[in-house]
């Protein structure tokens, strides 16, 4: 979502750049449960016990001004017949593995120096400044850093430091913020998600209590009238059970982005209050997906006080509503498919964003490539195309390949792969080798080959004040030229590799942490944003904010047999 960066973690960078290229770049050769059961027995055995310290303030205790009414159990019954999204792997070659080998060694190199740097300069804060040496508090104050790395430790086998930030999770004061107003999705997608996320690979006791802390916070973020999320939580009316006032206008993202973790907790605990809760959510999402003024699409702006979700007129799939459309497959595959409006919802948007907001962009070179853009609907119907994209809409090649898999439409897989490359084309067409925050390009025309049209590209150039002579053709902006150290290009690059196999998804996903690694470095040894990546520079200007996921997920893409 726009205001957070979809998931700008401001977590030790590349601790998750480098778990995407790890997961790809790790005993490629041996049998995935061979795999996972070694590094299982060598992360969960023998490990003292960690007791969670209760929270000050008890959350499970609130005395609701307003009740849910019954509560909407888990679905039940027999699972759907999904298909395994991972391709099969053959066994690597002696010369392949000692590549992935070493590249391995280098990503885990470079998380270790990230979280050392945090360990260092801003422990149990909830992101290190990587020039300054700082630290910030703006996540409530809950050590957003340790919380979001806790399952990157573990997929790296990194025992020590997850032994060690696994004790420190277990003494975070959910009942004490730093902020008089916590905000609903960032505390989901950061602390619960990341909790339930280092559960589930630890089965430590302490880290499921302090979810379920967490997880009675936010379900006190329900306590309103209609029993829609507030955006932003008034901690101490929260806490006094008095009821809360839903918002009338937020971003799309922000309601429709906590399904996951809610419903994960509902299953981990037998309690249904929590999917109960994110179930209301998505009714009301689900009864207006056709009626919207691009059916099959949600606006960006929706008013969860009116429970109103069609009456916006700007669309994307990028920020502000991103993850409401990343969430619908991921739901889908969590249930086991048994609740059939999560596929539908899916399958809506998939059709729909290939005929309106995804395009072909002009390129000297004829690549073949997807961009997602956005549009404006006018008042007399006409839908106008906007041919901005930006970074946060690239989770959405990797999105229609894993609904490829799962609906068997091999057209999805296609159509992911060609979203993938034109965000890695992004990439690769700047003299940094990293790719801008946002950009513009020109829309090849319906029914037409394509072919580079010098003058038709000039004549775009000049509609924008942003451009610039130095940019590469085929861009007529770089509207935000800075690179905010996001994972989305290399998550679409892992999920890639991880769907069809192709060995050449490895080698993109090498050359864009070489890139980042080294355009991004700071003094401290960490990493920083970058303030333009369009002018190749001895040393590139940066600031003072680093992310987090871009090295998990460059881990994660060297582990290629781990399943998923």
């Amino acid at each position: 979502m726009q205001r957070s960066a979809r998931k700008r973690r401001y977590v030790a960078v590349v601790l998750a750049f480098a778990v995407a290229t790890w997961w790809c770049f790790s005993d490629y050769g041996r049998p995935p449960t061979v795999r996972f059961a070694q590094l299982e027995r060598h992360m969960n055995t023998g490990q003292p016990p960690v007791a969670a310290v209760e929270s000050s303030f008890d959350w499970s205790g609130i005395s609701f001004r307003y009740h849910p009414g019954d509560l909407e159990p888990l679905p039940a019954g027999k699972a759907s017949d999904i298909p395994p999204i991972q391709y099969q792997f053959k066994r690597e070659s002696h010369a392949d593995a000692a590549i992935r080998e070493a590249r391995l060694r280098e990503v885990r190199r470079v998380f270790q120096d990230d979280w050392q740097a945090y360990r260092r300069h801003a422990w149990m804060k909830d992101a290190l400044k990587p020039v300054s040496g700082g630290y910030t508090d703006q996540f409530s104050g809950w050590a957003a850093t340790l919380v979001d790395t806790l399952d990157t430790l573990w997929i790296m086998g990194l025992k020590d430091e997850f032994n060690e930030a696994v004790n420190a999770a277990a003494g975070i004061d959910f009942g004490q913020s730093t902020s008089p107003r916590v905000n609903t999705f960032e505390t989901n997608i950061r602390y619960l998600g990341g909790l339930l996320a280092a559960y589930d690979l630890s089965k430590r006791d302490a880290v499921l209590t302090k979810a379920v802390e967490l997880g009675n916070l936010l379900y006190s973020g329900f306590n309103t009238e209609n029993r829609m999320p507030v955006d932003f939580m008034d901690f101490e009316r929260a806490k006094s059970g008095k009821g809360l006032e839903v918002e009338f206008r937020v971003v799309s993202a922000s309601p429709g982005t906590l399904s996951l973790e809610m419903t994960r907790l509902s299953q981990l605990t037998g309690e249904p209050k929590y999917y109960d809760a994110i179930s209301k959510v998505t009714d009301v999402f689900y009864r207006g997906q056709n009626q919207t003024k691009i059916p099959g699409l949600w606006p960006v702006y929706v008013s969860m006080r009116n429970q109103d979700v069609v009456s916006g007129d700007q669309f994307t799939l990028g920020g502000s509503a991103d993850s409401l459309y990343e969430y619908l497959p991921k739901m889908h595959a969590l249930l086991g498919g048994r609740e059939p409006r999560y596929e539908m919802m899916a399958r809506g948007f998939l059709e729909t964003a290939k005929q309106t907001l995804l395009f072909r962009p002009m390129l000297p070179g004829g690549e073949f490539i997807l961009i997602a853009g956005g549009a404006q609907v006018l008042d007399d119907g006409n839908i106008v195309q906007d041919e901005e994209s930006e970074h946060l809409a690239c989770y959405l090649g990797g999105i229609y390949a894993i609904a490829g898999k799962m609906f068997r439409n091999p057209e999805y897989i296609e159509i992911g792969a060609k979203l993938t490359l034109g965000c890695v084309y992004t990439y690769r067409a700047f003299p940094t080798g990293i790719g801008p925050e946002r950009w513009n390009m020109v829309a090849c025309r319906p029914d037409e080959e394509c072919a580079w049209d010098q003058e038709r590209f000039v004549t775009a150039t000049k509609q924008h004040r942003e451009w610039k002579p130095h940019l590469p053709l085929g861009f007529t902006t770089a509207k935000d030229p800075r690179y905010l150290l996001r994972p989305e290009a290399i998550e679409s690059v892992f999920i890639m590799y991880r769907v069809t196999g192709n060995p050449a998804y490895m080698d993109l996903g090498w050359d864009m942490f070489a890139a980042i690694t080294n355009g991004t470095r700071t003094a401290l040894g960490t990493h920083a944003s970058v303030r333009d990546v369009t002018k190749a520079l001895p040393e590139l200007p940066q600031e003072d904010y680093m992310e987090a996921s871009p090295v998990r997920i460059h881990h994660t893409l060297g582990i290629t047999n781990v399943g998923i």
